[in-house]
């Protein structure tokens, strides 16, 4: 008990010291936890060898990581993956896995090694580039949905390799690699886990239908229990109303679900995938992922701390130009493959680098196969430690690639601004200027149209401008911070300019040069938050729009009305709310300082809470009134909720000087 509670001591403070440390730098928190492996491991050896049998439990992480994963990608958009699952995903495994063996074919080693090795190093780490492409926000870009459609391949193609590799066994052992020995250690401790997991394992006696059909079987009863069972074991749990049982239940699936998968030979990880994406239509979708968050975060931290405290130093300085060789060389033919595919299916240049730096290094499967690998001979014990510890490297390098990506992707981001498309020549000369058409704008864009005023639309998107087009809306191409393209859509002549653009700071500049060219003009902006008000209140705009406060004013007036509140009530407690808020944005706009962060001005602060207690004591006293009044006829809420924007911009317009009003 003691030696347990020692070593959760140690990996837990590793993990709140280096993981923070990491992130501040720009690091991300896989690298910190990787870095907290190495000090407590080879660095300062505060743990020994007990770390393989960690990482085995660790691994579980993974697990829990895939069927989150499978919980958030529906069945439809599975089979619409399936062209890259087998082209670009399979390609990637084929490929990488004929140059990797033919390497190795030519540094002297057998086939059977070389085709085992090809099989480990084309496999990625799915826990650390889902990990980093979830915390950079990657995810939805098309490098990364393709990163992890090839990941998804790779642990697909686990399966059918560890049914080839005991066909690649020799007698007497495994081959070596030139260039000295390793030492067992680790790789002994994992064979024997091995050996427990075959032991359990069902298909070893059965024939090849046998296993066939077990294997379908268990892909059965995964599908069958999330479409027809999850809804009365839900119910069933719901009638004792404690909040744990539902975490139990949410463990219970995965465990289950992982340990059936063991039992017939099939990933675990792919099983908990099928699991969740079978449940990813539920209405349960969402409390098994609250459920299973906390639990994979924890265990997929523990497995890179595991990662980097089992990295060899010793087998590492007995030969580190071999085992750097074999690991920068691995990853070089892994990322010409990467790169050919990016070129293949035309990935754009940002996400071509992304996904290549990003699947370049080896994965947390590889562990599995060089263990089985040992266990059945393909691989010898000095190669096989060889082989470990050039898939930890990797591992220990693909966080380094991202940071790398993002410097690439900085620099190329200034070489497309060095060398823009021509903007277009505008022909006209509208009295509204929209600059940007996104979500924001195109709204703003279709409500002034159909209402009869003619517009001049400006993007910097050429996509967006050319679909447009397609559905007959005129617009321009160009950058609308641009002087010249600004002063040639009319910016003298025009009444009003509307800022819709997505980045803050381009919107802030925009506005600032309007201002400084036109006083007159009527600007409208919107504004990413309370910060960018005040910004934007400083560079001169009329009317400030933030992006989610109506939305947000919408959603509380429909829980108003769904708690008891008619919708008269509730119509005039979004109005009160609305005029006091803007009310009390205005006067905070005042005390607000560029580069001083809120929590500091001590003045906007002490302001902010007193206009707080003003604004729970007015809509408190509006309430009050409410409910001593009768409440007006079905007629007159009616009539107010057609008027109501009217209401708003009347009050909005009549209320407040003409700069910086703000929504």
């Amino acid at each position: 008990m003691e030696s347990f509670l020692y070593q959760a001591t140690i990996y837990l403070a590793a993990s709140v010291i280096a993981v923070p440390l990491a992130a501040r730098l720009g690091f991300g928190s896989v690298l910190g936890y990787l870095a907290a492996g190495i000090a407590v491991g080879p660095i300062l050896g505060l743990v020994g060898s007990e770390t393989q049998d960690i990482q085995h439990f660790a691994e579980f992480g993974v697990v829990m990581m895939l069927f989150i994963i499978g919980l958030e990608l529906e069945p439809r958009a599975l089979w619409n993956m399936r062209h890259k699952l087998l082209g670009l995903g399979g390609s990637q495994v084929v490929l990488t896995m004929g140059l990797i063996t033919g390497g190795m074919v030519l540094l002297g080693l057998p086939l059977n090694s070389s085709l085992a090795i090809g099989m480990i190093f084309a496999l990625s780490s799915t826990a650390i580039v889902l990990q980093t492409l979830n915390e950079k926000r990657l995810m939805q870009t098309a490098g990364g949905r393709s990163s992890f459609s090839v990941l998804l391949t790779q642990d697909i193609a686990v399966i059918p390799m560890l049914a080839v590799l005991p066909l690649l066994a020799m007698r007497g052992g495994g081959a070596s690699v030139p260039g000295g020995s390793g030492s067992g250690g680790p790789a002994a401790e994992t064979t024997a886990a091995q050996n427990t997991e075959a032991a359990l394992s069902l298909i070893e006696s059965l024939p090849g239908w046998g296993i066939t059909l077990l294997t379908v079987a268990a892909i059965g009863v995964i599908i069958a229990g999330g479409v027809f069972g999850m809804r009365p074991v839900f119910r069933f749990i719901h009638r004792a109303n404690l909040r744990e049982l539902y975490t139990a239940l949410a463990l219970l699936i995965v465990i289950s679900i992982a340990f059936m998968m063991t039992l017939v030979g099939l990933s675990p990880a792919l099983g908990t995938f099928l699991a969740g994406v079978v449940l990813a239509n539920s209405e349960f979708r969402h409390e098994l992922e609250s459920d299973i968050e906390p639990f994979k975060g924890l265990l997929l931290g523990l497995f890179f701390i595991t990662v980097g405290a089992g990295i060899s130093f010793e087998t590492f300085f007995a030969a580190p130009f071999v085992i750097l060789g074999l690991t920068l060389g691995m990853m070089l033919l892994k990322g010409i493959v990467l790169f050919a595919l990016a070129l293949i299916f035309r990935l754009k240049p940002r996400d071509r680098w992304l996904f290549t730096l990003g699947l370049a290094g080896a994965g947390e499967f590889g562990f599995v196969l060089v263990s089985f690998s040992l266990q059945t001979g393909v691989l010898g014990d000095a190669l096989g430690q060889r082989i470990l510890l050039v898939v930890a490297l990797s591992m220990l390098l693909t966080p380094l690639f991202f940071i790398a990506w993002e410097y690439l992707s900085q620099r190329m981001a200034d070489e497309d601004d060095g060398q823009e498309l021509p903007a277009d020549e505008i022909d006209e000369k509208k009295p509204i200027i929209i600059a940007g058409i996104g979500r924001f704008g195109q709204v703003v864009n279709r409500m002034l149209q159909l209402a009869g005023f003619e517009t001049t639309v400006l993007d910097n998107d050429l996509d967006t401008i050319q679909l447009m087009r397609k559905f007959g809306f005129k617009g321009f191409f160009g950058d609308p911070t641009r002087p010249e393209l600004l002063h040639a859509a009319g910016i003298e002549t025009a009444k009003v300019l509307v800022v819709t653009m997505d980045d803050p700071k381009r919107v802030t500049e925009l506005v600032e040069y309007a201002r400084k060219q036109r006083p007159d003009i009527h600007i409208v902006a919107r504004a990413y938050d309370r910060n960018h008000v005040y910004q934007l209140y400083q560079a001169g705009a009329d009317d400030i729009v933030r992006e989610v406060f109506d939305s947000s004013l919408r959603a509380g007036r429909y829980v108003l009305e769904n708690i008891g509140l008619s919708e008269f009530e509730a119509n005039e407690l979004q109005k009160a709310f609305f005029k006091i808020d803007r009310s009390a944005l205005r006067d905070l706009a005042e005390l607000w300082k560029p580069g001083v962060p809120i929590s500091r001005n001590e003045a906007y602060m002490e302001r902010a809470r007193a206009l707080n207690k003003d604004l729970e004591s007015a809509l408190s006293a509006k309430y009050d009134e409410m409910r001593r009044d009768d409440p007006p006829s079905d007629d007159d809420e009616d009539e107010d909720e057609q008027d109501e924007t009217g209401a708003v911009v009347s009050t909005h317009h009549t209320e407040e000087p003409q700069a910086g009003r703000a929504s």
